[in-house]
């Protein structure tokens, strides 16, 4: 298992993850959560009649979680382009059902259907120095994890110290409402994928390393995923 280039792994350990994952962690903005329910099975058709129709399936996808631990307000889907709302597409793949695809270059996250299709989420990806590639798996799940800054970060952005002994779950933490670690060989990689609380962000590479989705398509993503998938994340 090789990541190519990748400085995301750079200290903490367990709960410190995404943890330097986030590059802008303390922007105000990335911490207004723009986040929606678990829509079970829907997602945006690979069709509709028109950007009306396109948008009022958007606005029922990324509307608002009052039932979560903290309630999840609707995204603003007019800062997400639509290209990258929720959606089955066709996609043809060895890979088996289930497995998650990383396409860093185009800013998409794939969970492969079967039958020649998947459910396509954009994402945030990492910025140019910290993009890797590989095979991985998700060793661990979490939701509304504390958040630990390592000790890289705090260097990096001592405004980040306060955080040292631990930020609870909640809307204003970076980890945001669900978690996915992924592993290689047994041993966590300080890579995750997440859900980010910043639509403006997907779409672009900002992270360092890991891969942000918006909180209402990692809450479906999540549910879907058992410890032990499959994980692949494409060359930039």
């Amino acid at each position: 298992m090789k990541m190519d280039g990748g400085r995301a792994g750079i200290g903490g350990s367990d709960e410190t993850a995404l943890h330097g994952c986030r590059a802008r962690v303390l922007d105000r903005r990335s911490f207004l959560f723009g986040s929606a329910a678990a829509m079970g099975a829907l997602g945006l058709g690979g069709c509709v009649t028109s950007d009306g129709t396109l948008l009022a399936e958007a606005a029922k996808v990324y509307g608002p979680m009052p039932d979560e631990r903290f309630p999840i307000p609707a995204v603003d889907i007019s800062k997400v382009d639509p290209k990258y709302y929720r959606r089955t597409v066709r996609y043809e793949t060895r890979e088996a059902p289930g497995t998650i695809v990383v396409d860093p270059r185009n800013y998409y996250v794939y969970r492969v259907e079967g039958d020649g299709s998947a459910t396509r989420y954009g994402a945030n990806v990492g910025r140019d120095g910290f993009l890797w590639s590989g095979d991985a798996y998700v060793g661990r799940k979490s939701e509304w994890a504390t958040w630990t800054p390592p000790k890289e970060m705090i260097r990096r952005q001592p405004e980040a110290a306060k955080y040292a002994r631990g930020m609870p779950g909640g809307l204003d933490n970076p980890l945001g409402a669900r978690t996915l670690h992924l592993y290689q060989n047994g041993a966590y990689t300080l890579y995750t994928i997440y859900a980010s609380s910043d639509p403006e962000s997907i779409g672009s590479g900002i992270t360092s390393g890991c891969v942000g989705l918006l909180s209402q398509d990692m809450i479906h993503l999540y549910a879907r995923t058992p410890v032990k998938t499959k994980v692949v994340v494409l060359p930039a």
